[in-house]
């Protein structure tokens, strides 16, 4: 019976897919002008959005980073923390409660019909209270907040040209895809997470629709960023147009018997993949459970603790880019990838617990990076640096689940085509280890928590 209600449910849902991909066709044939402008709109507005978002923390974080050459650590953080924390929680409690969270989980629950406000109020809330938390040091990625507000702008772009219920729920994916490719400049990363991670789906009508959005975000992102302080930060310039500008410029190697220490660390990391996912959920379950309404006086609380627990650290720590840097560049010890696995595993679940605008898929890449280095510096003759981003890709693919789309962020820093191989085979493993002991990924189990009250 029950195997039978399932193969039910798996047809309707397949039927509903069909349906869709008819009505976009559709939609294609008649009002294909109508879909070209919201695709360009919908890239565009997820490229501002996210270079906004970056450049709003990177001030914040510049000017605590100053004073911090001043004053006392222990005293500037929490005071950073708790003041962050007390304003960010305000303008969401205030102005977009569907602001809170990773944005992640609210993109996936509206496209599996539950109630998500998606509007240009909540991406803007986002936005705003977001540089706040994270510039004020909670230790979060601004790839969530980037996934809902490009979903934001894709829906009120799809609403105020009428497009069709159907093509509202692809764009939103897309505009979430779209966020990702601009904030990592991976627009085959974003592409393969709307399609993995969002839409479950492999319709060419919706491929294309998905992949030129998360092309136009990814362009326009590099152009945006062209006309900033530094003209070739972006990958971009008018005299000589694109180019390819990677994060971390490292060798790498790899050789066969690599093959088998890969596999070693994505069994490692899939388990811890697995461990931590579980404590962010159980952190965010209890304190949804201890504060309830009271959103505020819980970020402000949450943003003390976490600036009270840096100001102990070293320098490094107070800067997530420089953690990540040193980490990814090797320019550290493996006693400090220790603290850093330590510290951010607990931190990270202490700010989700707040319910801040914040993403995890950055603490991720740092985490697993980390546990790459700490691994490969066991056996630093056959992989260093291949140990690291494929520990990186091997982290985000045990938590959400999505393999192909860790593998091409972690290239996304490297831009070598060397390092897709290994970092694979990890992200193979590590997925089919976390998935032994459950099939949703990290984001699809805080649907409940972050959204269903």
């Amino acid at each position: 019976m029950i195997q039978k209600s399932g193969n039910q449910l798996k047809e309707s849902i397949k039927q509903k897919s069909s349906s869709s991909a008819k009505s976009i066709k559709k939609l294609l044939k008649q009002r294909s002008f109508v879909v070209v402008i919201a695709l360009i709109l919908t890239g565009l507005g997820a490229s501002i959005t996210s270079i906004s978002f970056k450049t709003g923390i990177y001030f914040i974080n510049y000017w605590r980073l100053n004073i911090l050459e001043q004053f006392s650590p222990h005293l500037i953080l929490p005071i950073f923390g708790l003041v962050g924390g007390a304003l960010s929680g305000w303008l969401i409690k205030n102005f977009a409660p569907a602001a809170k969270g990773s944005g992640v989980s609210q993109i996936m629950g509206f496209l599996r019909h539950k109630r998500v406000p998606m509007n240009i109020k909540v991406g803007l809330i986002k936005l705003i209270s977001g540089i706040i938390a994270i510039g004020s040091g909670f230790p979060l990625g601004p790839e969530g907040p980037s996934v809902q507000m490009g979903g934001s702008v894709a829906w009120q772009m799809a609403k105020w040209l009428r497009a069709p219920i159907a093509f509202r729920r692809v764009i939103v994916a897309a505009g979430g895809g779209a966020g990702i490719a601009a904030v990592f400049s991976a627009p085959l990363g974003g592409f393969i997470y709307a399609i993995e991670e969002l839409l479950n789906s492999a319709r060419p009508v919706i491929l294309l629709l998905v992949i030129v959005t998360t092309f136009i975000a990814d362009s326009s992102a590099l152009i945006i960023q062209s006309l900033g302080i530094n003209p070739k930060a972006g990958g971009f310039d008018f005299q000589s147009g694109f180019s390819i500008e990677p994060t971390f410029k490292i060798d790498f190697s790899f050789l066969p018997i690599d093959f088998f220490y890969l596999v070693f660390l994505g069994i490692i990391i899939g388990l811890l993949a697995e461990l931590y996912s579980k404590y962010v959920l159980m952190m965010q379950t209890l304190g949804k459970q201890l504060y309830k309404n009271k959103f505020v006086l819980k970020m402000s609380i949450c943003g003390l603790i976490l600036g009270g627990i840096y100001s102990f650290l070293p320098n490094s720590f107070h800067n997530p880019d420089q953690l990540q840097k040193i980490i990814a560049t090797q320019n550290t010890d493996i006693g400090l990838a220790i603290l850093a696995v330590f510290v951010l595993f607990i931190t990270t679940g202490l700010a989700a617990a707040s319910g801040a605008p914040g993403g995890l898929f950055y603490p991720m890449l740092t985490l697993g990076g980390a546990i790459g280095l700490i691994i490969g510096g066991l056996i630093p003759e056959h992989a260093p640096s291949t140990y690291i981003f494929a520990g990186m890709g091997a982290f985000v693919a045990g938590c959400s689940r999505t393999p192909i789309t860790a593998m091409f962020l972690a290239f996304a820093l490297t831009k070598d085509l060397i390092i897709l191989k290994p970092v694979l085979i990890s992200c193979i493993t590590s997925f089919l280890v976390a998935r032994t002991f459950n099939q949703e990924s990290i984001y699809e189990r805080q649907i409940g928590i972050e959204i269903d009250d």
